[in-house]
């Protein structure tokens, strides 16, 4: 059975699973608030505000200091948009973080057949499917049943095999 999440629920999910968490990450452009301005100083070629991030790396330093993991597979456009090229230049504070970021071409995506939804799997046996609009993301439906999460647990082992750590992708044009 499935659920929808969001608020205190989505944020529970992100910090108390056990020992992994991983993304999906497919999108071109994600409309968060918090990220307006920040990306908005980044096309001006102005110096970042990224203290919106501050809690989120917090977080990544605590979960891998407990010996957790967190990684994510992103899949980049060509050319890449506006969004992306400002992700990947922000893309080392996740990894200095502990975050292990990995990439992949939009058309070795579409090859693997992986799909065109974001999602968390979170210690192999929960899968959130994450879903936005034009204001930024929405929610999640988060899923347990077995046969589903298994599904989306060869996505991952798919996206995995293929994707490179981001320092090796030529987008990244420059860092913050």
């Amino acid at each position: 059975m499935s659920e929808f999440v969001t608020g205190q629920a989505w944020a529970d999910l992100l910090t108390h699973y056990r020992s992994s968490a991983w993304r999906y990450e497919c999108q071109g452009e994600y409309h968060e608030p918090d990220e307006a301005e920040p990306l908005r100083q980044f096309l001006a070629g102005e110096s970042c505000d990224l203290s919106y991030m501050t809690p989120w790396l917090d977080g990544i330093r605590s979960a891998v200091a407990a010996g957790k993991t967190i990684g994510r597979v992103r899949v980049l456009t060509a050319p890449l948009t506006d969004y992306l090229r400002f992700e990947m230049a922000i893309a080392e504070h996740n990894e200095a973080a502990g975050e292990d970021i990995r990439v992949l071409d939009a058309d070795q995506a579409a090859a693997l057949d992986l799909g065109d939804h974001d999602f968390w799997l979170f210690d192999d046996d929960t899968v959130a499917v994450m879903h936005f609009d034009a204001d930024g993301f929405r929610g999640a439906t988060v899923e347990q049943e077995p046969s589903t999460v298994e599904r989306y647990r060869h996505l991952r082992d798919r996206a995995l095999r293929y994707a490179r750590p981001f320092r090796d992708h030529p987008a990244l044009l420059r860092s913050l």
